[in-house]
């Protein structure tokens, strides 16, 4: 493949979520273009890169078939926005979490791509009608929202503007399908996406047998990590329904179902997570566990990522 034929994508912002994309581009043999509006930023993304891509062959873990060498000779660093932008199919928003920061990257976005440059944001928790609204031509906008961290964990959510496009939809769910991430859709959007709504519902009630002392903090974690995590890690909640009765998900809700509904009623009230002596409690029992200074917390995520990474190959295998 001569490099003409190699398409572009602009990653906005080097932070790691930018990183991390920019990694998963050009694992697919995409050319990419990082930007980042703090001068020598992106220069430093891409130090931290080559050393992370170097690491990640030698353990055997580097995805796509081009080797870190191939792998780094497609990514370049630009602190001009123009220059970043030119010649890209496809731009990956990866900026600071705040509504008016993503809204007026994308107003100056727009001014310097053609109509049908798809432009995507990494947002975790604000609507694509929020971040777009400032946008003129929002039939070409969605959300790709990844999971941290995203070499690992492949799951992207697609969210799409109401103005949203099909054929975008479509052109990004074939992308990341390409670059080996798992897209799944949103047929609209949703405060929270699926993802983070699923992931509340378990916070909100492990909180909530924390704190009627049901359980402890080291234990509702065991429940996950030793119980339904292993089941997750290969099966959603409706398939492990559907193969935990004879007949499948019908026969599971007969047996089931009136269980389930009498759990859910008895739910307790939102928990307050931020404050009050209960919270304090929580944190406190957490952090007897894994302090919360820098060098613990960056031990673990280290460990976490070693984790997800055997976890990853095994699934490959599978």
């Amino acid at each position: 493949m001569s490099s003409s034929d190699v398409k572009t994508i602009t990653v906005i912002g080097s932070g790691l979520i930018g990183r991390s994309w920019a990694m998963v581009f050009v694992s697919g043999g995409y050319s990419v273009k990082i930007y980042d509006n703090q001068p020598g930023q992106a220069a430093k993304a891409i130090t931290e890169i080559r050393k992370q891509l170097q690491e990640l062959e030698e353990a055997h873990m580097l995805r796509g078939e081009l080797t870190a060498t191939q792998q780094l000779a497609l990514l370049s660093c630009y602190d001009d926005l123009a220059q970043a932008l030119e010649g890209a199919f496809f731009v990956q928003e990866c900026v600071f979490e705040q509504l008016d920061v993503k809204q007026s990257v994308f107003q100056d976005i727009e001014c310097l791509v053609g109509k049908d440059v798809i432009l995507s944001s990494s947002t975790s928790c604000l609507v694509p009608s929020n971040v777009f609204s400032k946008v003129q031509n929002r039939s070409r906008c969605l959300v790709s929202h990844p999971v941290n961290p995203p070499y690992y964990l492949k799951l992207v959510e697609l969210v799409p503007h109401p103005e949203t496009a099909a054929s975008v939809m479509d052109t990004t769910h074939f992308l990341m399908t390409k670059v080996d991430q798992v897209p799944v859709r949103l047929k609209k959007e949703i405060d929270g996406f699926a993802l983070n709504r699923v992931q509340a519902a378990i916070t909100a009630e492990s909180w909530r047998l924390v704190q009627d002392g049901i359980i402890s903090v080291k234990d509702i974690d065991l429940v996950m990590s030793e119980g339904l995590g292993m089941r997750y890690a290969f099966l959603g909640p409706m398939e492990t329904m559907h193969l935990n009765a004879p007949a499948g998900l019908e026969d599971y809700m007969k047996r089931y179902g009136e269980g389930i509904r009498r759990i859910l009623t008895s739910f307790g009230p939102v928990p307050d997570l931020s404050s009050g002596e209960g919270a304090k409690s929580i944190v406190n029992e957490m952090c007897e566990l894994i302090p919360s200074d820098p060098q613990h917390l960056l031990a673990r995520i280290e460990r976490r990522d070693q984790l997800l990474m055997g976890l990853a190959k095994l699934k490959k295998e599978h």
